[in-house]
């Protein structure tokens, strides 16, 4: 099967297929953000995260996938799954007339590779984990290239092209924003920020909780985005806790340091803002992945690494209390942060996109 022919005078086209998470989905409305020339439209799965993020800017398709866990016989349907997943995304691939896939990952990658593959359409796939999930292991040999946005992860894919480019983000991580106005912080006052995570927040948020009079006490401000999984939380005119706030670059930006989960999103927005971080791995991640990242960001010198454990509870209290007391080694973090950090991610992978359609035409 091949795609149809499109009109060469006709804008370029781009399928993104990102679903589920934040980690897929903001990377990938970051980098459509770089194509502004581009007809570019969405595939998605129903009843996920791009269901309120998208149709508001781009056409929404989309097909059933599931993931790959289970017994034997769920397995199985899976792969039955995964071939009229594939069918379809081959129809709105040759009825789009598309020029290139961009995929960031996850389960609906799977049937977006193989159907472009079939077509002939390049595909660009983005990894921002350290350890590469088991799509990309799998399928990325299928793609043009992978751009991966931490440079251990080619370690992990032999015989893939591989571009090093680190993980989009939205623009306002590198502009300059102001603190917002409901979180009247003077000036000079330390910040900690903390970011729970819309997935399992719930022990990271307890151990803050627990931890947080202390700091409180030193004369932080605490600014807590729970992910709706409210803890203990306690009550004092410093401490403000939201499920969720849209102005995390403002807030990062002004941050002493942060403490937060360590999905690859989460890193690349406190790379881009050179925000020092206590990383808090989420102990569930599919193989561990969480503290991979997190120890790529420690060994760039820009924070440290605490499993989620009542055992740690004295070590993330006493770690930001020392943070608090000592500034120059925040800053000395800072700095590590800016000295490592890639150019912004999005417009380097937009860039691939345009090169793999410039190479697929010749």
């Amino acid at each position: 099967m091949k795609r149809t022919s499109r009109d060469p005078a006709s804008p370029p086209r781009l399928l993104v297929a990102a679903s589920g998470t934040g980690g897929h989905i903001f990377p990938a409305l970051a980098v459509a953000e770089q194509l502004p020339t581009w007809q570019i439209e969405w595939l998605g799965v129903p009843q996920r995260l791009e269901e309120k993020l998208v149709p508001e800017c781009y056409p929404l398709h989309r097909v059933t996938m599931w993931g790959w866990q289970g017994s034997p016989l769920q397995k199985l349907g899976s792969l039955i799954q995964l071939a009229r997943a594939t069918r379809q995304v081959q129809q709105i691939l040759r009825e789009g007339r598309f020029d290139a896939v961009l995929t960031t990952g996850g389960y609906i990658a799977a049937p977006a590779i193989l159907a472009a593959r079939s077509l002939g359409v390049p595909v660009l796939l983005h990894e921002s984990n350290r350890i590469p999930g088991k799509v990309t292991r799998w399928l990325g040999r299928f793609c043009q290239v992978v751009a991966l946005g931490l440079a251990e992860a080619a370690e992990h894919l032999p015989g893939v092209a591989t571009r090093v480019v680190g993980t989009p983000v939205r623009p306002e991580f590198y502009q300059p924003q102001p603190l917002p106005a409901d979180l009247p912080i003077p000036e000079g006052d330390p910040l900690i920020v903390v970011m729970g995570g819309s997935q399992g927040a719930q022990g990271l948020n307890r151990l803050v909780a627990a931890c947080a009079p202390a700091w409180l006490e030193a004369g932080a401000w605490i600014v807590h985005l729970t992910g709706g999984s409210e803890v203990g939380i306690p009550s004092h005119p410093r401490y403000r806790a939201f499920p969720f706030r849209t102005d995390v670059a403002a807030l990062l930006q002004r941050a002493t340091f942060a403490i937060s989960r360590a999905g690859a999103l989460s890193l690349a927005e406190l790379w881009a803002t050179a925000t020092p971080a206590i990383l808090i791995p989420y102990p569930f991640a599919a193989e561990d992945h969480q503290y991979h990242n997190a120890l790529a960001f420690v060994e760039r010198g820009g924070g440290v690494v605490l499993r989620e454990s009542e055992e740690n509870l004295d070590s993330l209290r006493q770690t930001a209390l020392s943070w608090l007391a000592e500034p120059q080694v925040v800053a000395q973090m800072a700095a590590n942060l800016k000295a490592t950090a890639l150019p912004p991610a999005s417009k380097a992978v937009a860039g691939l996109i345009q090169e793999i359609c410039r190479d697929s035409a010749r």
